[in-house]
C-alpha cells in the first residue's frame, strides 16, 4: 500500500491528541476573554453582583467559550473550502486564509463567554 495515501487519510481522522492542545489553548484564551469581560463591565447588573457571582460567571464563561470554540472548529473543519478564488488580490486572500484559520473557533469563544457570562449575571 501506498504510504502517501496512508498519510493522506490520517490526515482527517478524529484524534484525541490533536483535541486536547486545542482544547488548553482555547481554554486560555476563553478564560482571559471571560475575565476580561466580566471585570471590565460597568452596567449596574454588573457591578451590583456579588463575588461569587462574578467568579461563577468567569468559570460558567469559560466552559461555554471552550465548547463554542471546538464545536467552532468541527464547523470548519466541515465547511472549509478546498479553493478560493479572490478578485480582491494579494491581501483578500490572505484575509481568507486567516478567516478559515481560526475565525470559526474565535466566533464560537466570543458567542460561548458572553453567553456564559450573561446568563449569571442576568
Amino acid at each position: 500500500m501506498d504510504d502517501n495515501m496512508n498519510d493522506f487519510d490520517r490526515q482527517d481522522d478524529f484524534d484525541m491528541a490533536a483535541w486536547a492542545p486545542a482544547a488548553i489553548g482555547w481554554g486560555i484564551a476563553a478564560t482571559a476573554l471571560a475575565i476580561f469581560s466580566v471585570t471590565s463591565n460597568t452596567s449596574p447588573l454588573v457591578l451590583g453582583a456579588s463575588t461569587a457571582a462574578k467568579v461563577f460567571a468567569v468559570l460558567l464563561g469559560v466552559i461555554l467559550g471552550i465548547a463554542g470554540a471546538l464545536l467552532g472548529d468541527a464547523l470548519r473543519r466541515f465547511a472549509r473550502p478546498s479553493a478560493v478564488f479572490t478578485q480582491g488580490g494579494f491581501f483578500s486572500l490572505i484575509w481568507i486564509r486567516v478567516f478559515w484559520a481560526i475565525g470559526p473557533q474565535v466566533i464560537g469563544l466570543v458567542i460561548g463567554v458572553f453567553v456564559g457570562a450573561a446568563l449569571v449575571l442576568r
